[in-house]
């Protein structure tokens, strides 16, 4: 089934599906899990169209790669082209907040990283961006204040909330906007809360957005 971006109804909407543009180490806790160095400028990277699956569909992991762990995040959806735009206008060009899921190739992210590589092939493959439908802008209370959790087999891996970030959603998409513009259909990503770690063959997974749950699983 061909990814579509829908509504919490259902109903698919009126966007194409464009690329995803995401921002590395924007949560102090998860920089610090993985002993990181803070960075001084945001870290951006991109994911395809071919990454983006529903969360109804069943999560592949690649095979032969090593581990391939789950990073949850707060995800936007852009309504309106963006091109060097403030935070004002960035706010404005929200059509809606869901939660994805970063699957990232752990050990062959690291493995880049020592030689000094991109990180597009352990980010970037297909079905890498399991996407909730989305929420409108105005049922979402505070965006810069909303819980995010991911349990796996019933235990919590994931807890966090966006006020925790170190640039905050408009911002960033403002910061994005002035490298790669964002197109209607495009989706924002803003960044993962502490307790990524591997998925496993079978796993049962519980995403929380507020206080919507979106249930998937691993095939």
């Amino acid at each position: 089934m061909a990814y579509r971006h829908r509504y919490l109804e259902g109903d698919p909407l009126d966007l194409p599906v464009g690329k995803v543009v995401c921002i590395g180490r924007n949560y102090l806790d998860h920089i610090r899990e993985l002993g990181n160095i803070v960075p001084e400028t945001p870290i951006l990277f991109m994911k395809p169209a071919t990454a983006l699956i529903g969360l109804d569909e069943p999560i592949r992991l690649p095979t032969g790669r090593g581990e391939c762990h789950h990073e949850v995040e707060l995800a936007v959806l852009v309504g309106r082209t963006l091109r060097a735009a403030d935070t004002t206008t960035a706010r404005s060009a929200v059509a809606g907040y869901g939660v994805a899921l970063d699957l990232t190739l752990r050990d062959l992210q690291n493995e880049l990283k020592k030689k000094g590589h991109p990180w597009e092939i352990a980010k970037a493959f297909d079905g890498s961006c399991p996407l909730s439908p989305f929420v409108e802008p105005a049922t979402l209370a505070d965006p810069q204040a909303t819980d995010l959790t991911l349990w796996v087999n019933g235990e919590p891996r994931q807890q966090g909330n966006t006020r925790l970030m170190m640039i905050g959603i408009f911002e960033l998409m403002a910061h994005i906007s002035t490298h790669f513009t964002l197109r209607p259909g495009d989706v924002v990503l803003t960044g993962t809360p502490a307790g990524v770690g591997p998925l496993r063959s079978g796993d049962r997974l519980i995403l929380g957005l507020a206080d919507h749950e979106f249930a998937a699983r691993v095939a």
